[in-house]
């Protein structure tokens, strides 16, 4: 009898508790931790773009709508022609790698929606690729000048995304595919500054032992003089009167005649 007095409750329970499940995925949403997200109150301010939900569990009206972005680091690849500074056609792969601004998120999602990457970055990316490019001839691109274009390339499109609160730390340049006419020369003629290079090497090497042996000559040509010059006729008697004066000393027989040399110095006679 207790029991049927309640039984209208738990049945309303019952229905309450499976229209909480109904309506639940519209009332609680969850943010992982590589997204953020807005929310638009339709019955009140419309897009609350200072507010950025962070990670975690949240409840909300269900009639409000959640917008959720991805603000990890991700990349898209771009394969396109363009037109170099001779009006050459190249075709590249290029790399870019971007993510929106966590804590702008809102206004990404008022100027360009969630399709932002259609919408901007690529049509950017693009863009920049074509005007840097445009500013080098294939020969720069393909070989010499490569990362200075790459360079180039991503500071322009970094400045041009920075300003609608993306970034784009990397743009890079997978591929150059030029013509196989065009690019045989290129080879060609990077080859021949190669070899003129290592000629030039051995030219200035040969150039630098030539300068060395002329310096060396020229000191021992120097030395020389300086030796000539102070061998005089007294200076050289004294020395072989000096150079006599000690082999008289040694226990070898021998006769020594004084002053009846050549430019009178002595004589040595004996048989050792």
């Amino acid at each position: 009898m207790n029991n049927r007095r309640f039984l209208p409750f738990i049945i309303l329970g019952v229905i309450a508790l499976f229209v909480l499940f109904g309506i639940s995925s519209s009332i609680f949403y969850t943010i992982e931790a590589t997204q953020r997200a807005v929310i638009f109150y339709k019955f009140g301010k419309g897009l609350d773009k200072e507010n950025v939900i962070e990670q975690g569990v949240h409840f909300k009206a269900p009639w409000n709508d959640v917008y959720v972005y991805n603000v990890n680091e991700t990349s898209s690849d771009e394969n396109m022609d363009v037109l170099d500074k001779s009006g050459l056609s190249i075709h590249v792969d290029v790399t870019v790698r971007y993510n929106p601004m966590p804590d702008k998120i809102g206004y990404i999602h008022e100027k360009f929606t969630k399709n932002y990457v259609n919408i901007l970055v690529i049509p950017e990316v693009r863009s920049t690729v074509r005007q840097v490019m445009g500013r080098y001839t294939a020969e720069e691109i393909y070989s010499t000048k490569r990362a200075e274009v790459e360079g180039a390339i991503r500071t322009e499109t970094e400045s041009i995304l920075q300003q609608n609160f993306v970034n784009a730390p990397a743009v890079l340049i997978r591929s150059i595919n030029l013509p196989d006419q065009i690019k045989g020369a290129i080879q060609n003629k990077l080859q021949q500054e190669q070899e003129a290079l290592a000629y030039q090497f051995r030219l200035d090497k040969e150039k630098s032992e030539a300068e060395r042996k002329r310096i060396a000559a020229e000191g021992e040509s120097r030395a020389n003089n300086i030796i000539n010059n102070s061998l005089t006729d007294k200076l050289l008697k004294m020395r072989g009167i000096e150079a006599t004066l000690e082999l008289s000393k040694s226990p070898n027989s021998k006769i020594i005649i004084v002053g009846s040399g050549k430019d009178g110095l002595p004589l040595i006679l004996g048989n050792n």
